[in-house]
């Protein structure tokens, strides 16, 4: 990885779809891996492709409370026929006995069909007497029978290596009988603020001073993430100190993190001390709010330096970073979602840069996407990402854009709902 060198000195601002192709081409996936219980095993990236040692279902099962009979003991001459009961099957108890000529058997959700019985008809189509059965013909043989394997045969993939683990998956790998699962090991990402200026949170604000926000959100963005995050404070302006920082977060993370101190005309310790210390390359992105970011190596953490603006620190984690972090962890990449939508305010663009403007998508009364922006669009606005569910893409030789025009919308994922 190159060294000092500056793209910002370069006229040409580059396209944020080359920047990440670029940046995921510089860092590799993690190959550590851990076991861990199903029951811890919530938001990690599965590390194995899983077959299932069964069929699904393992039984005939219902899918119905009702009565499970033989098909062919129906009279089809007419719309019902009287059966006989003759026992029952219910959920962790199955019917012992054996099929017997038009007969029945009482069933209940989940329960298994009995040998030689194939198909069930639903208690509400059905006419109770003692033990006689009146059942309404149902459309067909099999009706409401799920099928052994119907749903997947035993030596099936039914997860692959790269997904992240959700409820939907625990449930899975739980109806197979898995009790362990091996995961992609944990990144961590180390984090920290520089400034004189930055004061804790609850603390009195002199002249000059403002809170330290940016740490906040980092924190937040890395906990949705599902990252391990080491948060190291606030730096005071002062290079040894600086430089301390960024030694220790080297030694303990994945990846340091930090916002501000990358622009070109920042007067502070930092990019000097990145220089010094690490392979950093610093970067000028045609991405609004955004533009600076530094990307490279201190040790060996991958190291992404944000900009220091609260809503350009947010974009550029979205869109830059968390790629990053996912391709280190090894989930498989998948696109965006994007949708059209109907822009239901004015929006000033100037040609040049890719905004990421932010907006509140919802459907009108006729169930058409619109969406509108949430306000004024500066860097430092955060209430803007509070009120938005959405970024309005806009295209980086756009120009200004009317109410009416159809616009292209990126909703929020996880990290930002």
């Amino acid at each position: 990885m190159p060294n000092n060198q500056d793209p910002c000195a370069q006229p040409k601002l580059m396209h944020p779809d080359q920047a990440i192709e670029q940046l995921l081409a510089q860092v590799d996936a993690t190959q550590d891996t851990e076991l861990v219980t199903l029951s811890n095993a919530i938001d990690r990236v599965l590390a194995e492709d899983l077959a299932s040692s069964i069929d699904l279902p393992p039984f005939d099962n219902s899918a119905m409370d009702g009565f499970a009979f033989r098909y062919v003991d129906l009279d089809l001459s007419q719309d019902k026929t009287t059966l006989t009961l003759i026992g029952s099957s219910f959920a962790g108890h199955p019917f012992k006995g054996k099929e017997q000529p038009n007969s029945c058997i009482r069933i209940m959700t989940g329960a298994p069909v009995p040998a030689g019985y194939d198909t069930v008809q639903m208690q509400e189509e059905t006419q109770v007497d003692g033990d006689s059965i009146t059942i309404v013909h149902p459309k067909k043989l099999g009706a409401n029978v799920r099928g052994r394997g119907e749903e997947l045969l035993a030596g099936t993939k039914v997860l692959h290596r790269g997904i992240t683990i959700r409820a939907a998956e625990m449930g899975v790998l739980a109806t197979i009988g898995i009790s362990q699962v091996r995961v992609t090991r944990k990144l961590k990402v180390a984090f920290f603020s520089t400034g004189d200026e930055l004061r804790p949170i609850g603390s009195e604000l002199s002249p000059g001073q403002i809170y330290d926000s940016n740490r906040y959100s980092i924190q937040g963005l890395l906990s949705k993430s599902h990252v391990e995050w080491i948060d190291l404070g606030v730096i005071n302006d002062d290079k040894e100190a600086i430089r301390g920082a960024f030694k220790e977060a080297a030694t303990i993370a994945d990846m340091v993190l930090t916002s501000g101190g990358v622009s070109v005309g920042d007067a502070d310790y930092t990019k000097q001390i990145l220089s010094e210390e690490g392979q950093i390359t610093f970067w000028k992105l045609a991405i609004k709010p955004g533009k600076p970011f530094a990307f490279g190596k201190i040790g060996n953490a991958i190291f992404c330096g944000l900009p220091g603006n609260p809503v350009s620190s947010m974009v550029t984690y979205y869109k830059l970073v968390l790629p990053i972090l996912n391709k280190m962890q090894g989930i498989t990449p998948k696109a965006p979602l994007l949708c059209q939508a109907t822009l239901q305010t004015d929006i000033r663009k100037h040609p040049g840069r890719v905004e990421y403007q932010r907006g509140i998508l919802s459907r009108n009364a006729s169930g058409e996407l619109e969406v509108s922006i949430t306000g004024g669009q500066g860097s430092g606005m955060l209430t803007s990402m509070s009120l938005a569910n959405c970024f309005v893409i806009l295209e980086q030789f756009q120009g200004d854009l009317a109410k009416g025009n159809t616009v292209t919308v990126e909703p929020f994922n996880s990290v930002l709902c």
